[in-house]
């Protein structure tokens, strides 16, 4: 039995994409408020790239042992607006595990007066900061740590600017 030629090409769906914009419009659903993130910022001098950048580390809570993870996440910075948008968690490729969280690195360059930073979950809660960034005095301000009001928005992610992790040329 021969099999028939059809006349049309069949339309296959496009997966949804997830893009921040996207995220940021989603509604979460109401849930009890934990942490599950902490979000370290901090100056980092990159020795390969000669440059003084800011980094901001997200990690979870959650300690993990039987794999290393890693957040995956995506970001921009339009003017002084920085949005970082989780995604989940990827396993990392190594042959040694230890007792660790998930983790993942940002780096901007050139952060310098107040700037807010959105973390955005992938249920579409939001988290924001306003800091304010002095890379000549070698400083950072925490000025206000807020909740966007949005339906059903938790805080699920605590700040710190990490002055222990700061790291400088020793020109600068």
């Amino acid at each position: 039995m021969a099999l028939r030629k059809p006349n049309e090409i069949p339309k296959i769906s496009k997966a949804r994409e997830k893009t921040i914009d996207k995220l940021k419009k989603a509604i979460p659903k109401k849930k009890k408020e934990e942490i599950e993130f902490i979000c370290k910022i901090f100056y980092f001098y990159d020795k390969k790239e000669k440059k003084q950048k800011c980094r901001v580390l997200l990690e979870t809570v959650k300690l993990f042992n039987t794999l290393n993870y890693s957040i995956s996440l995506q970001h921009r910075k339009i003017k002084n607006e920085i949005d970082i948008s989780i995604f989940g968690l990827s396993a990392r490729n190594d042959y040694l595990t230890e007792v660790k969280p998930a983790y993942e690195v940002v780096d901007f360059d050139e952060l310098y007066g107040e700037h807010i930073i959105n973390i955005i979950k992938q249920d579409g809660s939001i988290n924001s900061i306003k800091i304010d960034f002095n890379p000549y005095k070698k400083q950072m301000n925490l000025v206000e740590e807020f909740i966007p009001p949005k339906k059903n928005n938790g805080k699920f992610c605590a700040f710190e600017i990490a002055e222990n992790l700061f790291s400088f040329s020793e020109d600068y």
